[in-house]
Order: structure tokens, then sequence, then C-alpha cells
């Protein structure tokens, strides 16, 4: 052992263990690399050995340019000589010489092995050629649709300008007789008034003529339809008491075209009392509808959510009932109670009175409840659900604080575009299945 750091050359004290040099081998080391100090092998011509005639041989000039082999098989620069003594052992005093590596150029092999290889480009099918060949108006599965190539940004303001109908043409079929449509619902906080607010302005927006009746005490139909509704305003409780015509009470709804709506103030809160001890107290609402100078397509009842006399006018005037059902168990629990109350109302007081239309509200999709009550719900009304669904949406409950409906102040969202479907599915039912009504 020698204080330079290494160990004793194999080849001279004959050992069989590989030598091991503290300076050159380490784990990332290799040989040729650039920096690196290989080990010279035993061909080496670089190392003085004794000639024949017993005199050293000078060391010879290496080549630059050449490539040496060491025994193992591996290259190495021909410029990394070392120079070793006659007697075997490395001289630490001979400088050691290293000229920069010269840069390789690729061959044509290389850069071919080097080219990336994209695997995102679709390449079309034998098939889908075949197919084209066949029929030009062929469209192949593997092209983008443009819901897929379009932005997001830009779906989006293609609903909102679908919603809105800027050009104002009939796009939603028109009923043959005006339909009555009462929104009931003995459960509270199912949706009955955000469903009746948005669902006429979807069909005032297409060309539809619409009258909202306002029949909650709350009067929260004609907060989100932006109608004062304040005391000393003609509302809904003078029609139902004072025997006053609907024209007068009806006001038109500022912004959306084709539009009515009949307000509710905290006046009709004692109508249920004073309703007792009046004549006819079930029907006084249908007969101030039937006199109606004008004619609707489409009229809303907004129910409270009780079942007294309130709710039962509007079950006379109707025609039809709609009923929104939130996807949890308590509404379910609730809906064989308002089924039987239609039924009697239908024996005693309007045999025309049906239950046309099943809306579901405040879906949630992570649920597993949701889709148990919508299954339920659909296996026992069949067809009179609707199969757009309202779901869970934050815009829907910020339209009111604005006094809009969420057609208007965010006609993009996925509430708008739910309720926008649910009004073009009951308009198709309706010409499909007209019913008379102020013929």
């Amino acid at each position: 052992m020698h204080d330079d750091g290494r160990y004793d050359d194999p080849r001279v004290t004959g050992s069989t263990s590989d030598p091991v040099s503290r300076e050159t081998d380490y784990p990332s080391w290799s040989p040729g690399a650039p920096g690196s100090s290989p080990r010279p092998a035993d061909g080496d011509p670089l190392v003085l050995r004794d000639d024949p005639a017993g005199q050293a041989a000078g060391p010879e000039t290496p080549d630059p340019t050449a490539v040496r082999r060491a025994p193992d098989g591996s290259a190495r620069p021909a410029n990394a000589a070392e120079v070793r003594s006659t007697s075997g052992r490395r001289n630490t005093a001979a400088a050691v010489r290293f000229e920069p590596a010269v840069p390789q150029q690729p061959t044509a092999a290389g850069a071919r092995d080097a080219t990336p290889v994209v695997d995102d480009v679709p390449i079309a099918s034998a098939d889908s050629l075949a197919a084209v060949a066949a029929d030009p108006t062929y469209v192949s599965r593997e092209t983008p649709t443009r819901e897929e190539d379009d932005p997001p940004l830009a779906m989006e303001a293609m609903r909102a300008v679908q919603i809105l109908n800027p050009s104002g043409e009939v796009t939603m079929p028109r009923p043959d007789r005006t339909r009555v449509m009462c929104v009931a619902n003995q459960k509270g906080g199912v949706g009955k008034t955000t469903t009746t607010v948005n669902l006429a302005v979807a069909l005032a927006l297409h060309g539809n003529r619409v009258l909202v009746v306002d029949l909650d005490p709350q009067g929260n139909a004609s907060t989100g339809l932006n109608v004062p509704h304040h005391t000393g305003i003609p509302d809904v409780y003078d029609c139902l008491i004072n025997s006053m015509p609907l024209s007068e009470v009806a006001q038109a709804v500022e912004g959306i075209p084709n539009l009515w709506c009949v307000p509710a103030t905290i006046d009709l809160a004692g109508a249920e009392i004073e309703l007792v001890s009046v004549v006819a107290r079930e029907s006084r609402l249908d007969r101030a509808i039937a006199a109606y100078p004008g004619q609707f397509d489409y009229v809303f009842i907004d129910c409270p959510p009780s079942l007294g006399l309130l709710t039962v006018n509007a079950l006379v005037a109707a025609q039809e009932v709609l009923i929104p059902i939130q996807c949890e168990y308590y509404a379910l629990e609730g809906l064989n109670q308002l089924i039987n109350n239609i039924n009697l109302v239908r024996q005693h007081l309007n045999p025309k009175l049906d239950v046309s239309t099943i809306l579901l509200t405040m879906y949630d999709r992570r649920t597993r409840l949701a889709d148990a009550v919508e299954q339920d719900v659909r296996n026992h009304f069949g067809d009179k659900v609707l199969q757009a669904v309202i779901p869970r949406n934050v815009r829907v409950s910020e339209a009111p604080s604005y006094g809009q409906s969420v057609m208007t102040y965010d006609p993009g969202s996925r509430g708008a575009t739910s309720y926008f479907e649910a009004a073009q599915e009951i308009a198709e039912r309706g010409v499909k299945e007209p019913v008379g009504r102020n013929a």
C-alpha cells in the first residue's frame, strides 16, 4: 500500500482480486467517460517496457484521433495516457494530460432511433376508410364532435343564446287550448315556486303567452319575477274575497315579453279564514280565470305548502297538476296524502283534474338516495315523470336575490339548462295531448 491513495498493481503483486483505485473507481465510473482516468491495459504501448536490446523504449506518440480498446472490449480515448515505470508500478511523477473530447456527429441510424414516437395522433382504421368510400356522409366516431371540439365557454354561450332566444321566434309549440297547471305539494321546500317561475319564463321567452298566479301568502313567486307585492298593491286576495277582475290585478313582468303575474301580499294569509263563509268558496279562483278577457297559452298557479282552501281553489281551477318532488325520503312520505286529496277533488269538485306531470328537483347525483327516489317515482308514475331532472345548482338559489329567474340570471348554467329542457318537454306533451280550457 502506498501513500498516493492507490492499491498495489495486481499484475506485480500477483493478486487475483479486482484492482480498485479510490481515485477512479466509483459506481458511476465507466471506461472512456469524459473526466475519468481509466486503468491502462496490459497491451498499452504507452507503458514503459524494456526492449529486447536491454534499453528502455520511450513512450510512443499517441494518435489523437485513435480509439484504443481495453482487453475487456471497452473503448477509451487514446489521449488518456498514463506513464508506468519498467518495474510495473505507476509513475506518480509523470503528468497525465487529457485532450478535450471531440463530440461525435450523429449517424442516420442514430437520428432515426432518437426520433420521438407520438402516440396521440389518431390513425384512420381500414373500416373507417371503407365506410367513407361507401358513404360520403359517413362520420367516424374517431372524428371529434363539436361538443368535444368547442371550449366550455363557447358551449355555455351557445346554451345561453338558445335559452334567451333573442330573435323572439316561437320555438316551443303552443297548445290549441289554454293549459291551467297547478303546481302543488304540501311538503315545503321542494321547489314549487322555483319551478313555477322558471318554467313560466322559459315558455314566455319562446313565444308562449303565460300567466303566473301567486297563491302563496309568502309572495315568493312575485319576488322571483320582480313584481311589486307590498301592502296596498291589488293582489289575488282582492280577486278571491272582493271579486275583483283578474285583468285589473295582473301585472306585466319587466324584461320578459308575453309574461304576466298576479301578485300575492301578506293579506292573503287571512283568506283561509274569510273564505269559510263565502258562497262557492272552492271555485272562486276558477271563476276569476274564466272571466279573464284575454287568452293565455299557460296559466301556472303557485300553491302554498298546505292542503287548505287556497290549495283547493287551485285544484278546482286547474286541469293539470304538476308535482315537484324533491329527491328525499320526506317528499315521498307526503306524496300519498297529496294524491288522496287530488282524488277527492276530482270526485266531488273537478272531474277533469289529472296529475299530468311529475318533476324531480334538487337531484344530487353523488348520493344513492337520489337514485333510489328517482327509480321509485318513475316506477310508480311511469311516463308522467319528466325525463329532465333539476339538479342542485347554486345559480338557481342566487337568482331570486336579484329579482330574476335563473333563465335570465345565468342562462348558461346547469339549472337553467335543466329547466329549459323541462319546459320544452311540457310544451311538446301539450301538443300531443291538448287539454280544453277557456275555449
